[in-house]
Formats: C-alpha cells, sequence, structure tokens
C-alpha cells in the first residue's frame, strides 16, 4: 500500500485543461472548494511516534498547506485494487515531501465481516514503511458519509495547498483521468501558488458522471 507519485507524461497536457464537469447533488465535491468537512475521531491518523504507533484525531481541514491526493478506500482487498494506476504513478512520480502529501483513508467499517482489525494491523504496518504518507483509519465511515461515497469501493480526490479540490473520482480511474491528474499535480507543483481556477479540475461522481 505504498503511495508515493510520478508520470510519464512531460508538461501540462490538454488533459489538465479540462473544463468541470457537471457535478452530481449526492457527490460533496465541488471544483475550487474544499471537501465537506469531516472529522475521524474513532482511530483517525496513524502517527509513528519514536517507533511506536499511536492514534490520533484527524480532520479535512488538515488537507490545506501542501498539494496532495486523498485516496480513499474501502477495508477490502478489491476497493485497494481498483485504483491501483493512480498509486502506482504516484510513486514513481518521487513528488517532494516537503510540498507534497498523499494521504490514504481506509475505512475499516466497510470491511469483510470480522477482518477490520487484521486490515488495522496491514494500515499501521504501511505506516511503518512509508513514515512520509499519511493514513488515516476511519472505523465509524465519518468520511464515507460525509462525502456521499459509494461502499465497497475506492475514491482519488487531488487538492491544491489551500485545500481546494482540483479533480475528484468516485470509482477506477481511466488511464486517460490517470495521465490528466499527474499532469495536474506536476502543474501545481512547478507553480508556486496556482490562483482558482488556473488549472481547470475534474470532478466526478459515483459511476463517473
Amino acid at each position: 500500500m505504498r503511495n508515493r507519485f510520478t508520470s510519464t507524461a512531460a508538461g501540462v497536457s490538454a488533459a489538465a485543461l479540462w473544463v468541470a464537469t457537471a457535478l452530481t447533488p449526492a457527490f460533496a465535491f465541488e471544483t475550487g472548494e474544499p471537501p465537506a468537512p469531516v472529522r475521524v475521531a474513532d482511530r483517525g491518523e496513524v502517527v509513528l511516534d519514536e517507533g511506536a504507533l499511536r492514534y490520533r484525531p484527524w480532520s479535512s481541514a488538515e488537507l490545506a498547506g501542501s498539494v496532495g491526493v486523498v485516496l480513499h478506500v474501502a477495508g477490502r482487498l478489491s476497493a485497494k485494487d481498483l485504483n491501483a494506476p493512480i498509486i502506482e504513478a504516484i510513486e514513481a512520480a518521487r513528488f517532494p515531501d516537503e510540498r507534497f502529501q498523499t494521504t490514504t483513508i481506509v475505512n475499516t467499517d466497510d470491511a469483510v465481516f470480522g477482518s477490520a482489525m487484521f486490515v488495522r494491523k496491514s494500515v499501521e504496518g504501511s505506516k511503518r514503511d512509508v513514515p512520509e504518507v499519511q493514513f488515516v483509519v476511519d472505523d465509524q465511515s465519518a468520511v464515507q458519509s460525509a462525502w456521499n461515497l459509494e461502499r465497497g469501493g475506492s475514491a482519488v480526490i487531488v487538492h491544491d495547498a489551500a485545500g481546494r479540490v482540483r479533480f475528484a473520482k468516485d470509482g477506477p480511474l481511466t488511464l486517460y483521468e490517470v495521465n490528466h491528474v499527474m499532469d495536474l499535480l506536476h502543474a501545481m507543483l512547478e507553480s508556486s501558488e496556482p490562483e482558482p481556477g488556473r488549472f481547470d479540475a475534474h470532478v466526478l461522481g459515483q459511476n463517473g458522471q
């Protein structure tokens, strides 16, 4: 579950200039705005402190401060694999840790019956392996509920340094969308502070609508 980032595309392509598409009413993301506020207090962020693991509350307000990607997944192997291509692209990009943040939110409330404890142990192991990645364990479906995401699935949200959504999709990304996300990330990281609307976002609701 290693989450660092890369792109095979060079520079900003025409895909990075998409016009934002229509937003389904239930989908909790809007181009150029922060995602719906949510706090995860039941477990929360996995923190590695001098070799020891602990949990602390996590809030979506913490997304502001760096360009980043949020990957929200159900606590199931099938969900983990849905967006493997974007994970691999991000992993290979090796974006600078001081300016880029990966946040993986695992919904252990949406796991196979009896497996939540094993999912948490897997997430904790991933934190030890990749300490620079932010992992959040959500035991109560707080994020899934606040953001109106499909259960059993995987969602990708790209945000700028102000915490504003620039791309979001609930479901697996196509190859075209993977390239678009990577171009968008490179563009935002190459700019000191992108102005709202400079890099158009692409926001898709459930089932890619």
